[in-house]
C-alpha cells in the first residue's frame, strides 16, 4: 500500500510510526486505517474550537490531562498547532515518570517544539507554577474517575475558553449511591434505577457526567454531548464538549442541587460545586 494513503499532506510520517499508525517501512494495514479514522474523527470535533480560540489569541495554550503517551497532543500538534499555532504550546500532565520522559524525548526528536510535559496528577496541575494562570483548551480523555472531576476543577480555574472530555472508570458516585441505598429505598420509586448492583455501576457512571454537564452549566458553559462513533477501543466513548458562553447559570446550578438531592447524594455537593454568586 502507498505510504501516503489516507494521510493528510504535511504530517509527521515518523510521528505516525511511533503511534503505530503506520508500520516501521510505512505502511498501513486494516487495523492502521482504523486508528487514522478514529483520530480524524475526534479531531474533527476540537479543530472549530483550535480555531475559535486563534481567532482573538495567536499564543493559543491546550493542556492534556492524563496524558499517558500524549498520542492525543501530538496529534493536534501535528495536525493543528504546527501549521496554524506556531506561537501556541500543548502541555501534557502525566504522573508516570516514563512517560513523560518518552514524550520530551519524541517531542524534541520531531522538532515539536511548543510541546511540553510534566510530571504532576490531574488536582495538582491546579495549582502548580509550571503551567500558564490562564489555559484556553483544556482536554481529558479517560481520564479515570475523579481525575475528570478534578481536569473540570483546573478548566474553571483556570478560565478555559473550551473543555473536552472523554470521562472512564466513574466509580466514585456508584460506591456513595451504594452506600445510601438502604436509606433511599424507602424514599422514592426512582431508587428501581439503581437497586440492583449492575444498575447501581451504570446509573452511577450514567448520573456523573449528568452532574457535570450541570456543574458545567451551573459556570456559564454551554455544553454538548454526543459519541465517538468507531471508538471500538474502549466502551467509555461519551464526548463531553463545553464552551464558555456566559449563559445564565441560576437554572442548571438549582437542577443540580435538586438531583443531588433527589438520589441520595448531597454529600457529593463539593465535588460538583457551583459559584456562590450566580446570573
Amino acid at each position: 500500500m502507498s505510504k501516503t494513503h489516507d494521510i493528510r499532506p504535511g504530517q509527521s510520517i515518523e510521528l505516525l510510526k511511533e503511534l503505530h499508525i503506520l508500520t516501521r517501512d510505512g505502511k498501513m494495514n486494516q487495523d492502521s486505517r482504523r486508528k487514522l479514522k478514529q483520530v480524524y474523527h475526534l479531531f474533527q470535533f476540537i479543530e472549530p474550537l483550535l480555531k475559535d480560540v486563534l481567532a482573538n489569541k495567536p499564543g493559543l495554550q491546550l493542556v492534556d490531562h492524563g496524558a499517558g503517551k500524549s498520542y492525543l497532543g501530538f496529534i493536534l500538534y501535528d495536525l493543528f498547532f504546527k501549521e496554524h499555532a506556531a506561537q501556541g504550546q500543548i502541555w501534557g500532565i502525566e504522573t508516570r515518570d516514563e512517560l513523560v520522559a518518552k514524550s520530551r524525548e519524541l517531542a524534541q526528536r520531531l522538532g515539536f517544539g511548543g510541546m511540553r510535559f510534566e510530571n504532576l496528577s490531574v488536582a495538582d496541575s491546579i495549582t502548580s507554577s509550571a503551567l500558564p494562570e490562564q489555559i484556553d483548551v483544556v482536554t481529558a480523555l479517560h481520564a479515570c474517575n475523579t481525575a475528570t472531576d478534578d481536569a473540570i476543577r483546573f478548566a474553571l480555574a483556570k478560565r478555559a475558553q473550551h473543555i473536552v472530555l472523554v470521562p472512564c472508570c466513574q466509580a466514585e458516585v456508584a460506591a456513595v449511591l451504594r452506600k445510601n441505598k438502604g436509606k433511599a429505598l424507602g424514599k422514592s420509586a426512582l431508587t428501581e434505577l439503581w437497586r440492583h448492583p449492575l444498575h447501581t455501576r451504570e446509573f452511577g457512571s450514567q448520573i456523573t457526567n449528568v452532574l457535570r454537564c450541570l456543574q458545567l452549566e451551573a459556570h456559564g458553559y454551554q455544553v454538548s454531548v454526543t459519541e465517538l462513533v468507531g471508538w471500538e477501543h474502549s466502551m467509555k466513548n461519551e464526548l463531553i464538549i463545553a464552551s464558555y458562553k456566559n449563559l445564565p447559570r441560576r437554572k442548571p446550578a438549582e437542577r443540580l442541587a435538586e438531583v443531588l438531592e433527589n438520589v441520595g447524594l448531597e454529600e457529593m455537593a463539593e465535588r460538583f460545586f457551583v459559584p456562590a454568586n450566580l446570573a
